[in-house]
């Protein structure tokens, strides 16, 4: 197997790296690492899409969609196909990702940024959930770690705490859901979900991952009139 770089960025978070895997037993796959971490390909993908529609399964009427996190774009992707979203902001704290989309580094970017319903945030999820308007989404998907037990980057250990949970709930409207990503259990998180919109589930999916059968996790609770 031979890794070819494809694009570098450095931050003070770190170190993003675009790289190209090659395989003669293989189809050619990009793969995103951040801090020596693999986060990503172009490859395997089940997983993203898995994330997106279970929980747009999950809403009625999702018109408003958040992602956390643009990765490659598959979440999105499997957004976007949804004919019932209207409105899809993309937050991504790494400028060099998004810029890495938009100009063809990573192929399928161009034209997965160029439908008119995507706005690309270049923020911490964080904070942009803390400036958005009050009720202003139906669905926030949280895609930004392998789950809390799991962190690209220490700092985002915030995402799952009730602080921040609370914050995703003041900006989701009645019958809206928060779905959170796991690749493990993450009992604390349920707990501390269902603390704060007074409700919390955990559904599991089974993938195959490179030849292995997997079990990750999406944690969901919803606004509702008693919350």
């Amino acid at each position: 197997m031979e890794y070819v770089e494809i694009a570098r960025s450095e931050s003070d978070r770190g170190e993003l790296v675009l790289r190209e895997r090659r395989d003669e037993n293989a189809p050619t796959a990009i793969e995103l690492r951040a801090n020596g971490l693999f986060v990503m390909d172009t490859l395997e993908v089940s997983t993203e899409r898995a994330l997106a529609s279970a929980a747009l399964g999950l809403v009625e009427a999702p018109r408003a969609v958040v992602v956390g996190g643009l990765g490659l774009g598959f979440t999105m992707h499997e957004v976007l196909a949804d004919h019932r979203v209207e409105k899809c902001a993309v937050v991504e704290i790494e400028q060099a990702l998004v810029d890495w989309m938009r100009a063809g580094t990573v192929p399928h970017g161009p034209a997965l940024l160029a439908d008119e319903r995507v706005t690309v945030v270049v923020a911490d999820i964080a904070v942009a959930l803390a400036e958005a308007p009050r009720a202003s989404y139906d669905l926030i998907l949280l895609d930004v770690d392998n789950g809390p037990d799991n962190l690209v980057h220490d700092t985002n250990a915030v995402l799952y705490e009730e602080l921040f949970l609370e914050t995703a709930r003041r900006v989701l409207r009645p019958g809206g859901v928060l779905a959170v990503w796991s690749a493990n259990p993450a009992h604390e998180l349920e707990h501390t979900m269902a603390t704060v919109f007074g409700n919390a589930e955990a559904i599991g999916h089974d993938v195959l991952l490179q030849d292995r059968d997997e079990r990750f996790w999406l944690y969901v609770a919803r606004v509702t009139s008693e919350t």
